[in-house]
């Protein structure tokens, strides 16, 4: 039997949501890690693997190449969002196929990704730097309100948040610039055109330059002023796919992206997409997961294929629906409980990341993503309505308690009275 091509996957991430990824490459590929830890859940997936500290660039690509002296590897590919620069230079280290630095720093950096839409002419809202509150001031008054003011190079939308009156800039910039401050590659803070619309994502595969988007992503989010999302939902019947797709393979074109998957996020504004970012991997969220589960599309497995020079198989071979709801609090405090009380109809999972005794902190408070969600359950059904309603019904077979804590002074960015 002939040896399966090996891939080098850089930080695989959660077993919670990003597992599915790793497994699904397994399934096709024999797998060598770099990783932040000792693995544990990942141990049937791999066939071997080095520990480094993934914020360190250089023991990140000296790391690279000892694994390279004891394998022959076919490619090196990674859906962590922090390692994609990373791990594009240590492709280059290695002599590996990948997108360059430059074009992955472009995708990293907002500010870059909006000259060069601007560009291309992918259209996408107004966006002004702002190093001081001043300067923020500054582009507020140029742009108008409301107006969203975000990090230029962070994730999971930490530190986006939305302003409706200049009374409220003050604190949202610091809320802004405390996201911000989290990057290793660019801690500045952009103000931009507020796009009023629903906001859904693109998932795309992108191979030799051509640009295939396999399905859209209806995304649901928290109450403003914050970005927050609390569900997805993909419909492999979706009709709303052809008329975004031209505008997601523009928006990866623009940025010089040629293979790998792409996570391309927009709102549509008088029916008009307007680009928002494309991430050069895997959505978050479970969202690859979705994709498989509503139309039989292994996004893992084709960020794989292509980062070895494989034509990736995009061939639909299913037509359902699939829908996440994370499990956020009510409030922020202490985790007392959390668990599922019946069971429910066309439930796929239910995971909690959160266990009693956890303190959850919502963004109002100061907390992110990271820190407010508890899990999320997953549903499948005929329909996006269907899957949607599941997911509903699931939410209210939960016991979710949090014990609050009093909140003593104002958390950074919480909206004035």
């Amino acid at each position: 039997m002939p040896a399966r091509p090996l891939v080098l996957v850089v930080s695989p991430g959660d077993e919670a949501d990003r597992g599915y990824c790793l497994e699904q490459v397994a399934a096709a590929y024999d797998v060598v890690l770099l990783t932040g830890a000792e693995p544990s859940w990942e141990k049937p997936y791999i066939l071997d693997h080095a520990v480094v500290d993934l914020t360190d660039a250089a023991a990140l690509v000296a790391a690279g190449r000892a694994l390279a002296e004891r394998h022959d590897f076919a490619g090196v590919v990674t859906w962590d969002e922090w390692q994609l620069v990373p791990t594009a230079r240590l492709a280059r280290a290695l002599g590996l196929s990948s997108p360059s630095v430059e074009v992955m720093r472009g995708c990293r950096n907002k500010a870059t990704a909006r000259t060069l839409f601007a560009r291309h002419g992918v259209p996408s809202p107004a966006s002004m730097k702002a190093r001081t509150l001043l300067e923020a001031g500054q582009a507020t008054r140029a742009l108008g309100y409301p107006a969203v003011i975000k990090p230029a190079a962070a994730a999971g939308s930490i530190g986006v948040i939305r302003v409706d009156r200049p009374e409220e800039l003050s604190g949202a910039f610091a809320f802004a610039s405390a996201g911000a401050s989290r990057s290793r590659e660019d801690t500045g803070v952009l103000v931009e055109e507020y796009l009023d619309g629903p906001e859904v994502s693109v998932e795309c595969v992108t191979y030799h330059g051509q640009t295939t988007a396999v399905a859209v992503t209806r995304k649901h989010l928290g109450p403003a002023p914050y970005f927050d999302e609390t569900g997805h939902t993909v419909d492999a019947a979706d009709p709303l796919l052809a008329q975004v797709a031209p505008a997601a393979a523009g928006a990866v074109k623009a940025l010089g992206i040629t293979d790998g998957v792409q996570h391309v996020e927009m709102r549509l504004v008088d029916g008009r997409p307007r680009l928002i970012e494309v991430n050069a991997r895997i959505g978050g969220d479970m969202i690859g997961h979705l994709v498989r589960l509503a139309t039989g599309i292994d996004l893992a497995r084709a960020a794989a294929d292509t980062a070895c020079g494989r034509a990736p198989d995009l061939t639909p071979t299913r037509d359902q629906a699939a829908a996440i709801r994370i499990i956020y609090p009510a409030y922020s405090g202490t985790l007392t409980d959390c668990r599922v009380t019946a069971p429910a109809p066309g439930v796929e999972r239910v995971r909690f990341q959160r266990h009693s005794g956890d303190q959850v902190v919502l963004p109002q408070d100061g907390g992110d993503l990271y820190t407010a969600r508890i899990g999320f359950l997953i549903t499948t059904g005929p329909s996006a309505t269907v899957a949607e309603a599941r997911a509903q019904e699931a939410y209210r077979h939960l016991n979710i308690r949090v014990s609050p804590v009093a909140k003593t002074t104002p958390a950074t960015g919480e909206r004035g009275a």
